[in-house]
């Protein structure tokens, strides 16, 4: 089968790095409080290339594009390009995901924009969802622990910081961790990714043996195959040496179109062609709940990369709120009156 060595589908999944030639970019959305959506795209390149095969976050003719260049005190230059649209809502911009050609369009994302009156208060909430890629796979929470998932979220340039820091110690131990823990997470997301798309393939032709449930209970042996044979994984699997050990011979030789099959769309689904960047969300008001990550200058921001989608949504939301100044005043007035009615009536009394 021609198709990506395993051993290097899962580097490239925990191990994503940015490509010299595409831009880093830096999505803002910022949200007013009417629902309309100003969204702003800055790049920058080392090169002045902005191809539309490059572009991680879709924009065309219609938005305001400005072009300029800085200059270090290296000498380096970088060529930086800025896309801004005002958007009337949420679903404007989903429409945009819909039609996007560059090079995410093969993934899933979608806005949301809610806002709820609560009389003194008015709540603003936006998120951006990306869904995800594996149908069976583990979270990463399965695997790692709350220190460690927060750790695994943060931005690149956080981690470069802290491991390059005082605490250099802690936090190198700490991405060694994660980086056995995520390991084992992609195999054991193999083993059960399999597992799912040869059940779904070979549903109404096996027996009780080779269902879906009776392939989960050997899941963990499953990933101690892969495990010891990850270096050698393609001529054990060509040589339905490894297919023998999973299902028996019998039913390797049987199934074995089905086999291949399932193999061919787990690999694709975890290669996936994704270019990264990141994600800024600024509200109405006062900020009241978040799952991103705020940064030395008080920007919220999460980074996006396609580990983060690859076996649950990776939804990044903000919370806001706004006093409704009025609201106070009606309600102040309101019970000064009551406050003044009941005066008025004891001393009537009195």
């Amino acid at each position: 089968m021609n198709r990506k060595p395993l051993k290097l589908i899962f580097l490239m999944v925990m191990m994503m790095v940015v490509s010299c030639d595409e831009p880093v970019t830096v999505v803002t959305n910022f949200v007013h409080n009417d629902g309309t959506i100003t969204r702003k795209i800055e790049m920058r390149n080392s090169k002045n290339n902005f191809s539309r095969a490059d572009l991680q976050v879709p924009f065309d003719s219609t938005w305001i594009i400005v072009d300029s260049m800085a200059i270090d005190d290296k000498n380096d230059t970088t060529w930086i390009r800025t896309a801004t649209k005002l958007f009337k809502n949420a679903d404007e911009i989903n429409q945009t995901y819909k039609l996007d050609s560059g090079a995410n369009r093969n993934i899933a994302r979608s806005v949301k924009f809610e806002k709820r009156f609560r009389w003194f208060n008015t709540e603003f909430r936006f998120h951006e969802k990306i869904d995800k890629k594996l149908s069976f796979g583990y979270p990463a929470g399965d695997f790692l622990n709350s220190e460690e998932l927060k750790y695994f979220y943060a931005p690149d340039n956080f981690k470069f910081e802290k491991e390059g820091g005082a605490d250099s110690v802690k936090y190198i131990a700490l991405s060694d961790s994660i980086k056995v823990k995520t390991d084992r997470w992609a195999m054991k997301n193999f083993a059960s990714e399999w597992i799912g798309e040869f059940s779904k393939l070979t549903v109404g032709k096996t027996g009780d043996e080779l269902s879906f449930k009776s392939l989960k209970m050997h899941e963990d042996e499953y990933v101690k195959i892969l495990e010891n044979s990850e270096d050698k994984f393609d001529s054990l699997w060509s040589n339905g040496i490894i297919l023998n050990r999973l299902i028996g011979e019998d039913a390797a030789l049987k199934f074995r179109t089905e086999a291949d099959s399932s193999v061919e769309m787990v690999t694709d689904n975890f290669f996936v062609s994704f270019k990264q960047y990141t994600v800024r969300i600024s509200l109405p008001g006062k900020l009241t709940g978040t799952n991103g990550f705020i940064d030395s200058s008080q920007v919220l921001l999460w980074p996006v990369k396609s580990d983060f989608f690859l076996t649950e949504p990776y939804v990044m939301w903000a919370e806001s709120k706004v006093p409704n100044i009025w609201a106070w005043i009606v309600s102040v007035v309101f019970l000064s009156f009551v406050i003044a009615g009941m005066v008025f009536r004891v001393i009537k009394k009195g």
